[in-house]
């Protein structure tokens, strides 16, 4: 079931992040410079694994936390290489990852998952095209889908069954 909320995504009570990055991303914007400055390994690991795997947009990379779950969807072009810059989002990779996320939801048993307005910071889809998709992939999960439409920083949101 998919909730929207407002609210700091950092205070999540769900059992799982999901965001958008690009194969190459430097985390250093939006959610991803706020999940890199809470866990700075999650990056190495990210960057370590992106440069022995070379992975491709559509697919996801997945960090365990102590507590929180961290799916990286890979939801935007990116070169491999020295200064290469995280490329724009687009809907058949989002409609991927999404769809990649969702099986993986299943087979951990992931209880609840919060996501923000997934593609539409760097990589620059319009949410009216967004959360269709999100509806689409999610939406008859039985488990809390948490959607983070409005960012409050420092606010807790209201999620109901996280």
């Amino acid at each position: 079931m998919i909730h929207e909320v407002s609210g700091d995504i950092l205070l999540t009570k769900a059992q799982a992040i999901a965001h958008g990055v690009a194969p190459n991303d430097h985390f250093d914007h939006g959610l991803a410079a706020a999940l890199h400055e809470r866990w700075p390994t999650m990056v190495k690991d990210f960057r370590h694994y992106a440069h022995q795997t070379h992975p491709k947009p559509g697919e996801f990379w997945f960090w365990d936390a102590t507590g929180v779950q961290v799916f990286n969807l890979l939801t935007q072009e990116g070169e491999h290489g020295h200064g290469a810059k995280p490329g724009r989002a687009t809907t058949a990779y989002v409609n991927h990852s999404l769809k990649r996320l969702r099986h993986e939801l299943e087979k951990e048993k992931i209880k609840s998952v919060a996501l923000p307005k997934l593609a539409t910071g760097v990589g620059g889809l319009d949410w009216t095209v967004v959360l269709p998709l999100i509806h689409t992939h999610l939406g008859d999960l039985s488990i809390s889908v948490f959607v983070y439409t409005h960012c409050q920083k420092g606010v807790q949101a209201t999620e109901v069954g996280a």
